[in-house]
C-alpha cells in the first residue's frame, strides 16, 4: 500500500483503504478532495486544504497500478467523493480511474429522498471552529428520473446514467474498463 499512500499525500487527498464489507478479499480506496470531503464540507474553505478530486482521483488510480505491480495483482476499487454535482463530473471521475462515485447532493435532489431537499455532510460542528454546513440542494425530480431520465433540464443534474454512456459513446468507449484509459486533456479551472 505504500505506493498509493505515497501518491496520495503528494496532492493532500484523503483517502481510506479498508477491506470490502462483502467476503471477498478486495480493498476499497475512497478518494476525498480534503478529510471526510462532501459537497456539504467546509475543509477548502476553513483550513484551504483542496486538491482537485480529478487531479486526487488519477493520482490515487496511478498509485493503484503501482500497488498492483507491488502486491502481484491486487487490485484496489478507488471511489470518488465530493463535488461530484453533475453528470459531467461523473463522467470526468470515471474517465481518471475512479471504479465508483458518492453521490450525497446528487441523490439527495430526488423528491423521495428523506432529508427534504437539503444535505449536510460528516463534519461535526464546534462551537471554536465551526464547520460543517446544511445545505439547500432543492428537490428537482424523482430518483429514477434523476438516475435514468428523462431529462427536463440541461444542466446535468438528471439522467446521470444516459449522460455517462453519452460520454463513453462520444469518446468512442463501450465500457467503464476502457473509458478509464480515455486520453485526458487538462484545461485552466474557471469557475
Amino acid at each position: 500500500m505504500s505506493a498509493m499512500r505515497r501518491a496520495v499525500s503528494a496532492r493532500n487527498a484523503g483517502v481510506i483503504s479498508r477491506p470490502a464489507t462483502s467476503c471477498t478479499s478486495r480493498l476499497q480506496a475512497r478518494v476525498a478532495s480534503g478529510p471526510l470531503a462532501t459537497s456539504a464540507a467546509t475543509t477548502r474553505a476553513s483550513l484551504g486544504i483542496h486538491a482537485p478530486m480529478a487531479t486526487a482521483v488519477a493520482d490515487v488510480a496511478g498509485a493503484r497500478r503501482d500497488y498492483m505491480d507491488e502486491s502481484g495483482g491486487r487490485y484496489v476499487h478507488v471511489i470518488a467523493d465530493g463535488g461530484l454535482g453533475t453528470s459531467g463530473d461523473i463522467a470526468k471521475a470515471f474517465s481518471v480511474g475512479a471504479d465508483a462515485v458518492m453521490l450525497g447532493s446528487t441523490l439527495a435532489r430526488a423528491t423521495e429522498a428523506p432529508g427534504g431537499g437539503w444535505h449536510w455532510g460528516t463534519e461535526a460542528h464546534h462551537s471554536e471552529f465551526p464547520r460543517g454546513n446544511r445545505v439547500e440542494v432543492g428537490q428537482v425530480a424523482p430518483l429514477e428520473q434523476i438516475l435514468f431520465g428523462p431529462s427536463t433540464v440541461a444542466d446535468g443534474t438528471v439522467n446521470l446514467v444516459g449522460a455517462l454512456r453519452r460520454s463513453m459513446a462520444t469518446t468512442g468507449y463501450s465500457d467503464l474498463k476502457e473509458f478509464q484509459r480515455v486520453e485526458v486533456v487538462v484545461a485552466p479551472y474557471q469557475k
